[in-house]
């Protein structure tokens, strides 16, 4: 993350001994650096075979921003998207293959995986990029798909919508990374107060935080 590390905070509020810090904001100087920040930290972290990761947007014009701009890390990361146009067919197959692979993940290291048998293509992390009108319809039946990592690439304005994408998309100990831009720290504070939860600051070495985090998942 070169262009943008010196933006990003180094002093993260200390977790609670007895439960470690999960919610964390990353924050960017200059708007032009978020999406490299994004892509960056899904290069890195995306090279654990299996990891399921949900990148949230609030628009449909950035979800397809998203997606291009990390297409080009498929060699190790399975990338889908859900968006209105899809059919329920391939809507039902994304998720159905994203819950695959968070079984492959809680399975990661018992005698059911076996890695040296696995095919490569398997043994990629999983990206859904989704925006807040194509989350999981828990009422319609669907389940949530219990993603390791949630990244909140646009941070939702109210504490309901910041609620529904972790009960959609983030398993019970799972980690949410908010990206913020400037002004956007104060919105965070005030979802951060309204709803109860502790938001620290992300350190400028994410990387080894997320992956501390998920040996301990």
């Amino acid at each position: 993350m070169d262009s943008s590390e010196s933006s990003l905070s180094t002093s993260p509020s200390p977790p609670s001994s007895s439960s470690p810090q999960r919610h964390f904001y990353l924050a960017v100087d200059r708007l032009q650096f978020k999406m490299e920040t994004l892509v960056d930290l899904l290069g890195m972290v995306g090279r654990r075979p299996w990891l399921t990761m949900v990148v949230c947007c609030s628009t449909r014009d950035e979800l397809d921003a998203v997606c291009s701009s990390v297409s080009n890390l498929s060699s190790y990361v399975n990338i889908s998207a859900l968006y209105s146009d899809l059919s329920d067919v391939e809507r039902a197959q994304i998720l159905d293959n994203f819950r695959r692979a968070t079984g492959r993940w809680n399975r990661m290291g018992k005698d059911e995986v076996d890695r040296n048998e696995e095919k490569e293509e398997d043994r990629k992390s999983n990206v859904i990029v989704v925006t807040d009108a194509c989350l999981p319809l828990i009422g319609s039946g669907e389940l949530p798909v219990s993603a390791r990592i949630l990244i909140n690439y646009e941070l939702p304005s109210k504490k309901e919508t910041y609620t529904r994408r972790m009960s959609t998309c983030l398993s019970s100990d799972g980690i949410v990374i908010n990206m913020v831009v400037g002004g956007e720290v104060v919105v965070l504070k005030t979802i951060e107060e309204s709803s109860g939860l502790v938001i620290a600051e992300m350190p400028i070495h994410v990387c080894v935080i997320i992956c501390h985090l998920l040996e301990h998942i």
